[in-house]
């Protein structure tokens, strides 16, 4: 893995154009319009970018007629991919910490103070009555009534 691939990367304008094709092949007239809104960037400005992108071997083109097409690279991504699961395990941590955190949290949200759930939620159909009415007498859910 080079330090190469991280230069190439660093630059915002060229994470936005992998950004661009990473949803799937696009022409550089495509790429331009897009780079051209968000920064303000000419033309050959842009070309530029995907000079370098190309160059580097991160990105590919393929001409159709007066059209170029550009596409990803996968295998220096993986080499950055490889490099940086070198250092996956300090967010990894984090990640599991924060995941039983919100575990926490949900159920905690389930349970009211006290430590005692509460009945099981009652739908829309049969708030305020009881499905159990065998004594023939109005079976109306208190709870309900001063909801």
């Amino acid at each position: 893995m080079t330090v190469h691939a991280f230069d190439i990367l660093g630059d915002p304008v060229r994470r936005r154009i992998l950004e661009l094709l990473a949803d799937g092949e696009q022409t550089s007239g495509a790429i331009t319009d897009v780079i051209r809104a968000e920064f303000g960037l000419s033309q050959p400005g842009v070309s530029q970018h995907l000079r370098v992108l190309r160059d580097s071997g991160i990105a590919s083109v393929r001409a159709e007629g007066a059209r170029r097409f550009y596409s990803v690279e996968p295998a220096p991504l993986r080499e950055v991919d490889a490099w940086l699961n070198r250092f996956r395990r300090f967010w990894d941590q984090r990640l599991d910490a924060l995941e039983t955190e919100l575990a926490r949290g949900r159920r905690a949200a389930r349970t009211p103070p006290g430590g005692v759930p509460g009945p099981p939620a009652v739908s829309e159909s049969d708030a305020g009555t009881s499905t159990d009415n065998s004594a023939g007498t109005d079976q109306t859910d208190p709870r309900a009534q001063g909801a």
